[in-house]
Formats: structure tokens, C-alpha cells, sequence
């Protein structure tokens, strides 16, 4: 599958997300204290990400 959603520890021992196409990082999230918070930043992104606006900043 190109896109994938990957659940990973850190080196401080916090559960973050990378989402990744092609098997190359587009981006990172927060740590989280658990699994679960970081599943439900996945669904999150999923939900709202489509509707997201864009800021383009370098105007």
C-alpha cells in the first residue's frame, strides 16, 4: 500500500504517528502517553484532514 499510517515509539518512550507514502515520511505527530491517544489522532487526521484549509504563508 503507498499510504500507510505507522505507529512507532520514541526514544523518550511516547507512541507518535508518521504518515507515510511510498515508504517516504510526509509527517510527524506529537508524542503521546499511550497507544490509544496516538489511534485516535489517526482517525482524527482521517476525519478532518480532507476539510482541512489551506495557509499559505508565503504570500
Amino acid at each position: 500500500m503507498a499510504h500507510t499510517f505507522e505507529i512507532y515509539k520514541d526514544k523518550a518512550g511516547e507512541f507518535r504517528v508518521r504518515f507515510k507514502y511510498n515508504s517516504e515520511v510526509m509527517f510527524s505527530t506529537e508524542g503521546y502517553a499511550s497507544k490509544a491517544s496516538a489511534k485516535n489522532a489517526i482517525e482524527s487526521i482521517k476525519k478532518n484532514g480532507p476539510a482541512a484549509e489551506i495557509d499559505d504563508t508565503t504570500d
